[in-house]
């Protein structure tokens, strides 16, 4: 079976709704991913690599991955930390906004377990990924041996893929989050950037320039994705422009990268082309933009991706 391991952070989420009741989940940025991937192509097996507490919400944060399918078997236990919080509020055209708790999280210490045992896990699976988020999570002096990690990988063949993922007000500065995306994205066989991205942190404003920006490293795959506009696309020195249907009923963005990112992958991973991957990515991402929350239900969701996954 195909394997790929998904390093990051999951947090609690709580969100508004009606008549002020708060409704509680689980989210981030790379389990998002895991679930929409796990969800389209059950052949392949996605391991959420992060660190817990050992807490009420900590157990039923390890049951929802369970009930995804994920695989846990490189989820840790802190002895003493926790899960971190967020509450998000959305407004009436879809658009987020987030109030977060997660500064002493139990994720923060994840390099701590990636002991020689764990990286020996990491080298049987396909491919590894993580985001800018999962650097920003990351203690910024544990950080060098993260990177020294996936050189390693990366020698034993396993197919690094990155995410930039940027949010500004999770770095001490941006001086510190360019040398970590540059180090990314000079490691990373695939990136997966958004435009909206790379404009806050490189000043980058097209999907061209975001392309040329990806040609100064070694990166075998660019996907530039840019909201409901056309993907492009970077292989074998090819740039390729996808045009994708926009959602018409979008109720909530939040994790429409996530979903796009993951059904990619999984494509990719299947020997999907390019171009049909963006197609399953891009509808995966319009699907979940329809619900409220980061994981759209389930069956509403395969309904309306089933089709495509079958042509």
């Amino acid at each position: 079976m195909n394997r790929v391991h998904f390093l990051g952070e999951c947090m609690i989420e709580l969100r508004h709704g009606e008549n002020g009741v708060m409704h509680q989940s689980f989210s981030g940025d790379v389990y998002n991913s895991a679930v929409y991937l796990k969800r389209c192509f059950d052949n392949v097996e996605c391991s959420i690599v992060t660190a817990v507490g050992q807490d009420a919400l900590s157990d039923e944060m390890l049951n929802t991955f369970h009930k995804a399918d994920l695989n846990t078997e490189l989820v840790f236990k802190h002895p003493t930390k926790h899960a971190g919080l967020y509450i998000i509020k959305i407004d009436d055209k879809g658009e987020r906004s987030f109030t977060y708790w997660r500064s002493d999280a139990a994720a923060r210490t994840i390099v701590n377990f990636l002991n020689d045992d764990v990286l020996s896990k990491f080298k049987s699976g396909d491919m590894f990924f993580f985001s800018g988020i999962s650097l920003a999570v990351i203690e910024p002096e544990a950080r060098p041996l993260f990177w020294q990690k996936l050189e390693q990988l990366k020698q034993a063949g396993v197919i690094l893929v990155f995410d930039p993922n940027y949010r500004a007000r999770m770095w001490h500065s941006e001086a510190d989050s360019k040398e970590a995306f540059n180090r990314a994205f000079g490691l990373a066989q695939i990136a997966l950037p958004g435009i909206e991205d790379l404009e806050q942190l490189y000043g980058l404003h097209t999907g061209i320039d975001v392309i040329k920006f990806c040609q100064s490293f070694d990166i075998e795959e660019v996907i530039v994705k840019d909201g409901p506009n056309a993907v492009l696309s970077l292989a074998n020195n090819q740039i390729e422009k996808h045009e994708i249907t926009p959602c018409e009923n979008v109720v909530d963005t939040t994790s429409a990268g996530d979903a796009f990112n993951g059904v990619y992958l999984g494509a990719r991973i299947n020997e999907y082309s390019i171009a049909k991957s963006i197609a399953l990515a891009a509808q995966a991402a319009n699907i979940t933009v329809q619900h409220p929350g980061a994981i759209a239900p389930k069956q509403a969701f395969m309904s309306d991706m089933s089709a495509l996954l079958n042509t």
